[in-house]
């Protein structure tokens, strides 16, 4: 009779494994499998042998923003308990385009688009992790070697059935939405990715799960112990609605200045705060707590707002950075100008405060500064636009639109 393997002793989980889980628990969506996850972090503990954890990122985009940092900030605190982490580059899946949570099918990226995104992946990425402890990996270097019958031979290993699963090409199929074959090519590339690597653990927001579970099937397919998944909730953005995206222009981006970052930061809801915090922030789960329940028990939510604010800041930029953009928030919060404001020249004087809305930028039309104007958000040296006929005379000055844009104006003849 052929031998079997014996099935591994269940290790007794110490305080320091159950407080590894919770930190690894916090503030995620799912945990698959927990109980295996717990025994991983056992060996890990009693061997002396940090798991493999990896996130992969494909760079659709030169910049990050706050959103792609929930995920990183999970891979920072796996990092900093002693783990190794594996930021994977996704050149070679970009090219295919991630068809997940779409309806229709993504263009892939060229290789020069690629390149130029992937310079900037890490360097910012690095703002949140420890680069000097990161291990940096491109999915191109195991996959390209594949070639055409590497790729088949792969493909060979998962069924139509078990790819229809998916919801979106599922709801794609039955709406008679094309999907492309090589779309079926990204989850099997993502999967084969933990292959490579020997993941113990993967990373992702929700809307990648059914990608995470094809690496960890994959691996039994090849011998390898199955990696855990952990699933990170999808950050809305500043609307408190969609999801933080670029393209919705609802996002904070990571490089952002200082002051923009605080002054979004201040924008969004008292009740969105809260999961800002969770996902976002490094303090303690018991500060937390002591916080929310001080706001509670009356203190002004905009005091955690701007902890928040300036935690983020300073992570992004520096203490001092996170200061000056709390002062110039209060500055602006009393009717003050910004210390950075743009400078432009413009000519044509005398010009109607439209045109010179359009000409300088702060409205995309002269239709949305007529919509400005007439809801009371233009102003002229501080004092409110209410005539959306005038003409403004040559000269110095300030406009602003709404509470964040201002440009310095030189308007000549």
């Amino acid at each position: 009779m052929p031998n079997k393997k014996a099935p591994a002793a269940v290790l007794p989980l110490t305080d320091r494994v159950q407080e590894a889980l919770a930190v690894a628990k916090r503030g995620a969506d799912e945990l698959l499998i927990e109980s295996e996850f717990a025994q991983k972090l056992a060996r890990s503990e009693q061997s002396g042998v940090p798991l493999r954890i990896k996130l992969g990122l494909d760079p659709t985009a030169p910049d990050l923003h706050l959103g792609h940092t929930v995920v990183l900030n999970k891979m920072r605190q796996l990092q900093d308990l002693g783990h190794q982490v594996i930021f994977l580059i996704g050149d070679f899946t970009s090219m295919i385009g991630d068809p997940s949570g779409r309806n229709v099918t993504r263009p892939p990226l060229t290789k020069e688009q690629i390149e130029v995104n992937a310079m900037t992946y890490f360097k910012q990425a690095s703002l949140v992790l420890d680069a000097a402890k990161t291990e940096i990996r491109y999915n191109s270097e195991w996959c390209d070697p594949l070639g055409a019958r590497g790729m088949i031979q792969l493909a060979s290993r998962y069924t139509v059935a078990r790819m229809m699963e998916r919801d979106d090409f599922s709801k794609r199929f039955k709406s008679g939405t094309p999907i492309s074959v090589h779309e079926f090519l990204y989850p099997l590339m993502q999967g084969y990715d933990s292959v490579a690597l020997k993941a113990d653990l993967e990373l992702g927001g929700t809307d990648q799960k059914f990608n995470l579970l094809v690496g960890r099937e994959l691996q039994k397919d090849y011998e390898q112990e199955p990696q855990c998944i952990l699933t990170m909730p999808l950050l809305e953005g500043l609307d408190g609605v969609d999801k933080m995206s670029k393209s919705k222009n609802n996002y904070i981006g990571i490089t952002e200045p200082g002051n923009t970052m605080f002054a979004k930061i201040m924008s969004i809801s008292d009740v969105m705060m809260w999961k800002y915090f969770e996902l976002l922030s490094f303090r303690s789960i018991a500060e937390l707590a002591q916080l929310k329940a001080e706001i509670e028990g009356g203190r002004n939510p905009r005091d955690a707002k701007v902890a928040l604010a300036q935690e983020i800041v300073a992570r992004f930029h520096s203490q001092q950075v996170a200061e000056e953009a709390l002062a110039d928030f209060v500055n602006r919060s009393k009717g003050g100008i910004p210390d950075d404001v743009p400078e432009m020249a413009v000519a044509g004087a005398p010009l109607a405060i439209t045109q010179l809305l359009k000409q300088t930028g702060l409205c995309a039309s002269v239709s949305e500064a007529t919509r400005m104007i007439e809801q009371g958000g233009v102003r002229l040296d501080g004092s409110v636009i209410s005539d959306k006929a005038v003409k403004i005379e040559a000269g110095n000055f300030v406009l602003q639109v709404g509470k964040r844009k201002f440009v310095r104006v030189t308007l000549a003849a």
